[in-house]
């Protein structure tokens, strides 16, 4: 069921959780373990858990010597080509306290774009799910190119959430909720709720990502919000510290209704 009320998170059968890279990568790679705590809580208690990871990059950084995110296309590629492994291999291991298995899922833009691998996909993920498996979804950086890319893993997630018709979607960050201005500045005030339909007018939306590690911001998670509300999915934007406390139905982060009315990506989606 589609939670109305963060009170009904427990009752939310698909959800779908994302991480950005700065929470989950560098010094805050430790993150990893309290985040598994939480998903493997949800799961655990019945619900089909997917998670859409961040990290490929800044993980595999290090190991290519890289103090900086490269620039260039190529380097890009080859960061997360080293780094997508080592990031599943910290999340199973986590996972194995559990005995809950990982599935790696990468997609591009082009993925969800054209009906065939957009039901391959629909298919796979359904199908993993239906074995209890944890699906860790991230962008195909290995091989996109800047033409075919998401451009955040916010979006990509709204769209894992309406390609597998999610109860709800989660989206984490360094920043506890949606603010009337960027939070550090004087005056800005947290946004509790948001109806749907809302065009949040008068609210100061930018980029607040941090340019060293992730792409994305407040702006892309309004956006990928909206995406995701308009598929029948609920959606909460919260800090990545306060994820379990989330998923327990706290009163925390930024709520947006979902649509009255669900549709999945397999409706011809103009956001696929």
């Amino acid at each position: 069921m589609t939670p109305r009320t963060r009170a009904e998170i427990p009752q939310a059968r698909r959800i779908v959780v994302k991480v950005g890279s700065s929470s989950i990568s560098g010094g805050n790679a430790g993150q990893i373990g309290p985040l598994v705590d939480a998903l493997a809580a949800a799961h655990e208690r019945g619900a089909e858990v997917v998670l859409v990871s961040s990290g490929a990059i800044a993980t595999g950084m290090p190991y290519l010597r890289l103090d900086a995110r490269p620039t260039d296309l190529a380097t890009q590629q080859a960061a997360a080509s080293v780094g997508q492994n080592l990031l599943i291999f910290r999340y199973q291991d986590s996972l194995d306290r559990y005995g809950i298995v990982a599935g790696q899922v990468l997609l591009t833009a082009g993925d969800l774009e054209h009906a065939t691998p957009r039901s391959n996909a629909q298919r796979a993920m359904d199908r993993l799910l239906a074995l209890r498996i944890l699906p860790i979804v991230n962008e195909n950086d290995t091989v996109a190119t800047h033409e075919i890319r998401f451009g955040d893993n916010d979006r990509l997630a709204a769209l894992v959430a309406e390609l597998i018709g999610a109860d709800l979607l989660v989206l984490l960050s360094d920043v506890d909720a949606l603010y009337t201005r960027p939070p550090h500045l004087e005056g800005a005030e947290r946004i509790a709720h948001v109806p749907f339909g809302d065009a949040l007018a008068g609210v100061e939306i930018g980029s607040v990502g941090h340019a060293g590690v992730g792409t994305g911001g407040a702006e892309t998670k309004v956006s990928a919000a909206r995406i995701a509300a308009e598929a029948g999915a609920a959606v909460l934007i919260t800090a990545t510290p306060l994820v379990a406390r989330a998923l327990e139905g706290a009163e925390l982060g930024t709520w947006f209704d979902a649509a009255p009315v669900r549709h999945t990506a397999g409706e011809d989606s103009p956001h696929a």
